[in-house]
This record gives structure tokens, sequence and C-alpha cells, in this order.
């Protein structure tokens, strides 16, 4: 066997970033996690707490707990889809 160095011609993508650009990339993903994170958890939370509160009224446990976190799913869904849906269409 020898050592022979294989050169391939296929082109390399350029990863020259800069700093800067790092940098902005970097607090991009993470202020869109933290929004993403909100936009999950304040209608959960929200939504659970007023479950739990109609339960204790009504006396009903836990059925309007489980009711606020099957809406909040179905909310924060369709928060995340038309906020994705915004990031993608300014691409």
């Amino acid at each position: 066997m020898t050592d022979e160095k294989v050169e391939h011609n296929s082109p390399q993508p350029s990863l020259n970033l800069r700093e800067g650009d790092r940098e902005n990339g970097t607090w991009s993903a993470l202020s869109l996690a933290w929004e993403l994170g909100y936009t999950i958890a304040v209608p959960l939370v929200v939504l659970a707490l007023g479950g739990r509160w109609l339960d204790r009224r009504f006396e009903t446990s836990p059925w309007l707990l489980l009711v606020g976190i099957g809406i909040s799913l179905v909310v924060s869904s369709w928060l995340v889809y038309f906020k994705m849906m915004k990031i993608i269409s300014k691409k």
C-alpha cells in the first residue's frame, strides 16, 4: 500500500463567517428559542390553571384541567405554526 493523496475536484462550501455573523446567528437562534418557549408555556400555564380553578369551583377534577391542557396544545401548535410560516416567508 502506498500513501497517495487523493484530490477531489468538488466545490467546498465557504465557511468564512465573520465573528459578528456567527454571534448574530447565535443570538437570533436564542431569541427564536426563547420566543417559542413563551409561545408554548404561556397558553399551557394559563389554561391549565384556569382548568384547575374551574375544577375546584365545580368539583369536576381533573376533567377541566385536562380540557385546558388539550386546548393549550391546540393553541400553542397554531401559534408556533404561524410564527414559523412568518419566519419562512421572510427568507
